[in-house]
């Protein structure tokens, strides 16, 4: 499903900043800005917001909703790796490549092939600023903003994911920091997710989502795009490592594997050359 208006832009955006190597920086150009103060009010509205009767009433209006389109939006999609998860009783951060606003539907539905666990969402605080039914969603169906506050992500933020993992929950982080979108290459990693991990003692669902165009168009610049999620093997903490170390050697295991899975998947090296292809689907002009 393709959200939003003309890509050109956006894919020009992913052709220069990939030659630039500038893999971790934002290609979208019609997300909201937000100043500091802006985004520090979110913060506060939002946490204020959770304790109340009606923030409960629409979480649970959109975890419903959510299950229905990930079991619409998923029908062609296909798992692989589900029983290298089985062993896993407790909460763990997922990771996984960020290509789509709607992709989080692709994990949820393979991890549903293996529990029932919720699974929450870590989103730019932007996204909390969209309207529409994707904006409701962004907003209330588990999802978490991050934060450029030292304060929230140093105390605020660590609380939520604690109270999650007590309840044996998961949290789905994107390393990437950035959506490209269909964009096919895993791109280099930030160490949040893996820091978080460590601290808590956490394990990493790792994951990587193949795109696979078909024939029939979605729009006059995509062809539809079915997915393949790929659960690869979880990677652990190491108990004589301190959380600096774990986090970095998390880090690195984590993107080995999402670029084996990438070259298995695609049957190509990876290299950030921007290439035909890059961009799944495009169907527009020549970038």
């Amino acid at each position: 499903m393709i959200i939003g208006g003309d890509k050109t832009k956006v894919v020009e955006n992913i052709k220069d900043l990939a030659e630039k190597r500038q893999l971790n920086s934002k290609v979208e150009v019609d997300d909201p800005n937000m100043s500091e103060q802006e985004e520090q009010q979110l913060l506060t509205d939002f946490i204020a917001e959770r304790a109340t009767p009606s923030y409960h009433s629409k979480n649970m209006i959109a975890r419903q909703g959510m299950a229905l389109a990930t079991d619409i939006l998923n029908r062609q999609t296909i798992v692989t790796g589900a029983q290298n998860i089985m062993g896993i009783i407790g909460g763990a951060i997922v990771t996984s490549n960020h290509f789509n606003p709607l992709e989080n539907t692709a994990i949820r539905y393979a991890l549903k092939k293996v529990n029932n666990k919720r699974l929450f969402v870590i989103s730019q605080p932007t996204n909390f600023k969209m309207t529409g039914w994707v904006g409701f969603f962004l907003k209330y169906a588990d999802t978490l903003p991050i934060s450029r506050s030292i304060h929230y992500m140093g105390r605020t933020f660590p609380t939520l994911l604690q109270n999650i993992f007590v309840k044996n929950n998961y949290v789905l982080i994107y390393p990437e920091k950035e959506m490209w979108f269909n964009y096919r290459k895993p791109r280099p990693f930030k160490r949040g997710p893996y820091y978080y991990a460590a601290r808590f003692n956490v394990p990493i669902i790792s994951c990587f989502v193949e795109m696979v165009p078909q024939e029939e168009n979605d729009n006059d610049q995509f062809k539809q795009i079915n997915y393949k999620v790929h659960i690869l093997k979880p990677i652990y903490p190491e108990q004589n490592k301190n959380n600096d170390e774990n986090s970095l050697a998390m880090m690195q295991q984590d993107y080995l594997q999402k670029k084996e899975a990438y070259e298995t998947a695609y049957h190509t090296k990876l290299t950030y050359d921007f290439e035909d292809g890059d961009v799944v689907g495009w169907n527009g002009p020549k970038i």
